[in-house]
């Protein structure tokens, strides 16, 4: 007796090949707005960052000296990380004397932090 072997279509395709000419008219010429978004997701994409960004929506200024304990790292760490989240505008600084403060930049980024946040908890990423 010989078995069959049934592969399953995948689901997460269409089962023919057709488009909407008159929605990828309309949506085409909008996509090229998100050029440059992907920085944004690409800076935050660490997760020394992403926990320093988050620190900063916990607190609305933090020194690099309490970053750098925060996050277990060395002052120098610390430092590059939020020199790098600075040159993508997605936090800013001020000095007072020799002492240095970051916050997020603005309300945007703080809600894009929670936003992630809020979204890694209703959906299980570790499944």
């Amino acid at each position: 007796m010989s078995e069959k072997v049934i592969k399953k279509a995948n689901k997460d395709t269409c089962d023919t090949f057709c488009y909407d000419e008159s929605l990828v008219q309309r949506v085409q010429p909008e996509i090229e707005k998100v050029e440059g978004v992907e920085l944004i997701f690409k800076a935050l994409s660490d997760a020394t960052r992403m926990k320093i960004a988050y620190a900063l929506t916990l607190e609305k200024e933090l020194c690099v000296c309490d970053v750098a304990n925060i996050i277990g790292s060395t002052t120098a760490t610390a430092s590059h990380h939020l020199r790098l989240l600075r040159n993508m505008k997605l936090a800013k600084y001020r000095k007072e004397g020799k002492l240095v403060f970051y916050s997020l930049a603005d309300d945007h980024v703080h809600q894009l932090v929670s936003m992630a946040l809020l979204h890694s908890k209703d959906v299980d990423l570790n499944r």
